[in-house]
């Protein structure tokens, strides 16, 4: 392509990529800033110990079960439109969650962040996507945003406990205000987005409807598993529910004429391989987020914002990995050659937390592993998500964006109920095994600590498994070759993508 064919650059790009990023880490980090905030909500507003589950439950479900509408919300109403429209509601919920007098408003609040966050998501990503078609720019610019994806979660406990120590527990979800206002600004003021790239068709509804309630029955079947267990009528009824409206989604979408997910953008070998690793290794991270959060509390005896602050070293090793190491090699070497060795040492990561004991320090394992994982993740998540929307159409940005957030949805879900699971079983295994050492009280409290302590050294095993089955992932299915010329979006490249549809022409960038 020579230069007068090549397409206009956005010249606010930049600009714009700090209020997407902003947006982003938004939604990221209300993972687990409420998750640290829930033990005085809960004792604030007399949330049984059965309802509790429901503030985190809630926004799974609703975010969880939309995204894949959400994307095509992005697609048909415009990534600007749909991006200030999440981002206004998604304050709104906040505001009214902070504000909440009882449980059943607090609930409600959290499911409208979640409906709103389902909008929100794919449409930041998929204007990073039709924003940044050079290949240079596009691996920094996702360089930021995979770092803010991966450490957000860690961003959160820091700052949750933070104002739940020094404010209170409110000011998690009030501080999304905040957030949303200096990025609706940054939107009306510096986001622009290309002309022709909309996707026009009509709203596949059965698609909707199926897609939605499978992958909200999944997302709940799992959230059921960690407190019910596996073998629970409820758990086995809805992840079977899951799996057929999901099957039965994907029958729709291969015989419907504008089908919600068009079938090539899953079926591409090297997206859909982004999607699988991106997924797994969700699944197995989640238990370093999960169980340090324990350790760090219950054993070592840190406080809230002590223990939030002790994961700075990961949040530190991901922007190492994504913004120095993998923007630099990405055009240069194969995907896989970054994904394979990242998930590899986020595994051996895992591997080291399983050394972690009772009289264990932080500086010992916590912090080494911290780091490596951070890193590894580090070069996992960029290049999977450039990967995940290198080369698709235009008019699918949004929906192949969502696709990326219900990977890490569903990975997360199926993380946080698989490990739990796992870790609870070794800790009950091992307490019983050693009953008979307990002869005061203080040898219970010891017991008690170390079976916890056992039981995640067990469930680190299995995630540095499913870290070790991510890098096989990226191995097999990703042969993506170093994109060093022409636009990354939208185009044929060697990976055999879908072909172009606005190559020949200068994008048109629109308020």
């Amino acid at each position: 392509m020579n230069e007068s064919t090549a397409p206009a650059l956005d010249p606010r790009r930049w600009r714009a990529l700090a209020f997407i990023g902003l947006a982003q880490l938004m939604v990221v980090l209300d993972g687990t800033i409420v998750n640290i905030a829930l033990p005085s909500a809960q004792h604030d507003l007399g949330i049984s110990d059965a309802n509790r589950q429901w503030v985190v439950t809630a926004y799974a479900l609703a975010f969880g079960g939309l995204l894949l509408f959400g994307g095509r919300i992005a697609d048909r109403w415009g990534r600007r439109r749909a991006f200030i429209i999440g981002l206004i509601g998604f304050a709104g919920a906040s505001a009214l969650g902070g504000a909440a007098v009882n449980t059943g408003m607090l609930l409600g609040a959290r499911a409208l962040q979640g409906a709103f966050g389902a909008i929100l998501a794919p449409a930041a990503l998929s204007l990073l996507t039709v924003m940044f078609t050079q290949p240079k720019e596009r691996a920094k610019a996702f360089g930021v945003y995979g770092a803010i994806s991966g450490g957000g979660a860690a961003i959160g406990l820091i700052l949750g406990g933070a104002l739940t120590e020094y404010a209170s527990w409110r000011w998690t979800l009030y501080v999304n205000v905040i957030f949303a206002i200096v990025a609706v600004a940054g939107a009306v003021f510096e986001i622009k987005e290309p002309h022709g790239s909309r996707n026009t068709n009509r709203l596949d509804v059965p698609g909707i409807l199926l897609a939605g309630s499978g992958l909200a029955s999944l997302v709940y079947g799992f959230s059921k598993a960690s407190t019910d267990g596996w073998s629970s009528s409820t758990t086995l009824g809805f992840i079977i529910a899951s799996l057929v409206l999901l099957s039965a989604f994907v029958l729709v979408q291969a015989r419907t004429k504008a089908p919600l997910l068009p079938l090539r953008v899953v079926l591409d070998r090297n997206r859909g391989g982004a999607y699988l690793t991106i997924g797994i290794a969700v699944v197995g991270m989640f238990g370093a987020f999960l169980f340090l959060t324990y350790y760090l509390q219950v054993v070592l005896g840190y406080s809230p914002l002590k223990s939030g602050l002790a994961f700075l070293p990961m949040v530190v090793g991901m922007m190492i990995g994504a913004t120095q190491v993998a923007v630099r090699l990405l055009p240069r070497v194969p995907t896989r050659a970054l994904m394979v060795p990242g998930a590899l040492i986020a595994s051996a990561a895992m591997l080291i937390l399983t050394q972690i004991s009772v009289g264990g320090s932080y500086a010992t394992h916590v912090l080494p592993a911290l780091l490596m994982l951070g890193f590894g993740m580090g070069l996992v998540f960029m290049p999977a998500m450039n990967l995940a929307t290198r080369g698709v159409k235009p008019q699918d940005a949004g929906v192949a964006s969502a696709m990326v957030s219900t990977s890490q949805q569903v990975g997360g879900a199926i993380g946080t109920s698989l490990l739990s699971t796992i870790a609870n079983s070794a800790t009950a295994n091992y307490a019983h095994s050693h009953a008979a050492q307990v002869h005061s009280k203080a040898d219970g409290v010891q017991l008690g600590l170390q079976a916890m302590v056992h039981g995640f050294s067990v469930a680190y095993w299995i995630a540095g498994g499913l870290l070790a089955l991510a890098a096989l992932s990226a191995g097999l299915l990703i042969n993506a070759r170093p994109q060093t010329g022409g636009p990354a979006a939208g185009h044929s490249g060697p990976e055999g993508d879908d072909k172009a549809t606005t190559e020949d022409a200068p994008p048109v960038f629109a308020h």
